[in-house]
């Protein structure tokens, strides 16, 4: 007895480890991985992943970004969870398959023909009939008559008390249960083969092969070899930006908190960068004309890359990305903002920066973007309620229509026009506080006949760009409008533009309203000039002539005060810009150009404090050096991932369009014939199997008495 119980608990095993086995291998296990794993692609696909740090905190606020970067949201599809929640799908689904498919093969081979008659009365779908013929022939012929049908036949022969019965037992769409394995096999395959194509290679040399993310700056070919994968690595994917007329053989593995290189064993050399643009000003083409170097033979190969037709060299894909800049040197004009500045030319390459001083300020001037097309709609100059269309807004409600497809009608018309390249660069301060500025090379006529200067500017890279709109002079140059601001802040020119003005407005035969009409428009100007505080707080430019207005004038009078001090101000802006123009020896502004720039320029004034650069940048020359962004990824589990999708599509549409069947049909002696039992089981019941059942029964008893 001694001996007995040990080798029955060895033959059963641990029921800890049973109830382990159980738990992995069942189906609601495997359905909370997958949810999971659900839930976690869904955040990975709405939440940018491996950005910066900087990032994350500028567009979600430091409490999420940290958050975030607790539970790996950022890296998902890299974070040690997600692997591990794979690789519980893959050992769920591996002893699910291993525990089911014996029994599904055993089933596959078993016809079930030791069912007895009684049991064939207790089906849903069963019939009876009478033959005349004997038992045994009926089955042969039976039989041949299944077969002929896609049917697997299997006879069996009985003794009854009346003599011999013979028992047909037929089954078909085995492939249901093949359905089953290949789907489930599916499932291992594709979570393998993510498992290989995703970073678990590299995170396996990070942490067993001394592998170390690099976050410093420099040169690529200074980065040291444990900051660097083998030209062997077996999965990768990352980026390399090759810029025309040059070549690069590392690429980068872009991490939450820095990158990886990884070596290739060739060398891209990009002959030329191709794009093309649809009228909207996106790009409908981009391609890459490329040679590769093969490092080991030095053979080299021609390829062109476009998106959607990757290149493949040893086993690496090379697909196109995107494009990018490939250092384009640019020419600015330093434009003074104030009188504290003067202007001159900077030159320098996209990517890189230059210091300047703004007297005891110092400042980091760093080249950030070119871009040659920008298309803007301009609407034949007037939006949808006659009012001037301004390019650079954001306009939620076309945002909006423009996704509605054709079935939304509009009666708005778009003009799409090419405005011209841009630049956009930083200001930094000693502090390395930056401020960041896009600005148009070329002035925009916006729809009301005056061509404006686009000067952007944003605090943070998630806010969009805010710009202020200077008219451009009769010579397209933005000199005029920064007279005219020089000349505001100047307290000699602002007084005889004022005398200028109330001695040309007033009636010779009333003088006494002259110093009158000169006090406002002195007023008029210090105040839009931010010279006056209006209820102890600082202000200028209109909405100071609105909080004067609101706090000394009673609000029934107000509309009419502010006619009259907006047509003052005009007229003494307009003196302003005749004396500063005569102080300057420049010709006054034609005629029929002057109200369309003062209109203008009042606004750009009223809106100058909330810029605050003591200069700006024009784009003066360019020349334009492009660069592709290729990925390049070795995936051996590409195939395994594709087997594992046919499998899956295979194994899916056997389970849902192939109908399990099982036919049994009873022949026991009766009188000089035979009288018949027929049952049939499906694993669906649709209404497909009983018209079947009943062509099965008309088709192999004749007339029968059907039961159900």
């Amino acid at each position: 007895m001694t001996t007995v119980a040990p080798r029955l608990e060895s033959e059963r095993g641990s029921p800890r480890g049973q109830a382990v086995i159980e738990l992995l291998s069942s189906m609601r296990f495997a359905i909370s991985l997958l949810t999971i794993i659900c839930i976690a692609s869904v955040i990975g696909t709405v939440l940018k992943q491996n950005e910066p740090s900087n990032n994350y905190v500028n567009q979600f606020g430091p409490f999420w970004a940290e958050v975030f970067t607790t539970l790996k949201l950022n890296t998902v599809y890299s974070a040690w969870w997600f692997l591990l929640i794979l690789a519980f799908l893959v050992i769920s689904t591996s002893l699910c398959i291993a525990r089911n498919t014996p029994k599904i093969l055993v089933d596959l081979k078993n016809y079930k023909e030791n069912i007895r008659e009684q049991s064939l009365k207790a089906f849903h779908n069963k019939a009876e009939g009478s033959l005349n013929e004997l038992p045994q022939a009926a089955a042969h012929r039976l039989g041949a008559l299944l077969a002929t049908g896609g049917w697997k036949v299997k006879l069996q022969e009985r003794d009854t008390p009346a003599g011999k019965g013979w028992m047909l037992a037929a089954k078909a769409g085995a492939a249901n249960k093949i359905g089953y394995i290949a789907a489930h096999s599916a499932i291992v395959l594709v979570c393998v083969g993510g498992l290989l194509d995703g970073d678990l290679m590299v995170r396996a040399q990070m942490w067993f092969g001394g592998k170390e993310i690099y976050n410093g700056g420099g040169l690529i070919a200074d980065v040291p070899a444990q900051h660097r994968l083998s030209e062997r690595n077996p999965a990768f994917r990352g980026n390399l930006l090759v810029a025309e007329d040059t070549a690069s053989g590392t690429a980068i593995l872009n991490q939450s908190n820095g990158i990886l290189l990884q070596d290739l064993p060739f060398v891209i050399e990009l002959k030329k960068f191709i794009v093309e643009y649809y009228s909207t000003g996106m790009p409908k083409l981009f391609a890459s004309d490329i040679i590769i170097h093969d490092k080991a033979t030095g053979e080299k190969q021609e390829a062109r890359v476009e998106v959607n037709h990757p290149a493949s060299f040893k086993g690496i894909n090379i697909y196109q990305s995107s494009f990018d800049d490939g250092g384009s040197t640019v020419k600015l004009q330093a434009v003074p903002m104030s009188a504290a500045t003067r202007p001159f030319e900077v030159e320098g390459t996209i990517g890189s920066s230059t210091d300047l001083s703004n007297g005891t300020e110092k400042l980091s001037l760093e080249f950030t973007g070119l871009r040659v097309i920008n298309v803007e709609n301009l609407s034949g100059g007037q939006g949808p309620n006659g009012q001037a269309v301004d390019v650079r807004k954001v306009d939620l409600g076309s945002a909006i229509e423009q996704r509605l497809g054709a079935g939304h009608k509009t009666t708005q018309t778009k003009s799409l026009q090419n405005v011209g390249p841009s630049v956009s660069y930083k200001l930094r301060d000693a502090a390395g506080q930056a401020r960041e500025y896009n600005n148009y090379m070329l002035p925009v006529d916006a729809g009301d006949g005056v061509p404006v200067f686009l000067l952007g500017m944003r605090e943070v890279p998630s806010e969009p760009y805010r710009y202020l709109r200077p008219p451009a002079d009769e010579n397209g140059e933005l000199l005029g409008f920064i007279r005219l601001r020089a000349a505001l802040d100047t307290p000699e020119l602002r007084s005889r533009a004022v005398q200028r003005y109330a001695s040309k407005a007033v009636d010779p035969k009333r003088p006494e309203l002259t110093q009158q009409l000169a006090d406002s428009a002195a007023r008029a100007l210090g105040l839009f000039a931010g010279l006056e505080k209006v209820n102890g707080k600082s202000s200028s430019g209109l909405q100071a002539l609105a909080d004067f207005l609101e706090s000394n004038v009673p609000q029934d009078e107000r509309a009419r005060a502010g006619e009259m001090f907006v047509r003052i101000l005009n007229g003494a802006l307009f003196e302003l810009d005749a004396v500063a123009r005569e102080q300057s020896g420049v010709k006054p502004m034609p005629e029929d150009k002057v109200q369309g720039f003062m209109s203008q320029a009042v606004l750009a004034l009223s809106d100058a404090p909330l810029y605050p650069a003591p200069m700006t940048f024009l784009l003066k020359d360019f020349k334009q050096v492009q660069a592709s962004v290729f990925q390049v990824a070795r995936a051996p589990g590409q195939s395994i991932v594709y087997l594992g999708c046919a499998l899956l599509i295979l194994g899916i549409f056997a389970m849902l369009y192939v109908r399990d069947r099982r036919l049994w049909v009873w022949l026991s002696p009766h009188g000089d014939g035979t009288h018949a039992t027929m049952a049939l089981s499906s694993n669906r019941k649709t209404m497909d199997v009983d018209r079947e059942f009943d062509q099965l029964t008309t088709r192999l008893l004749g007339r029968s008495e059907k039961k159900s």
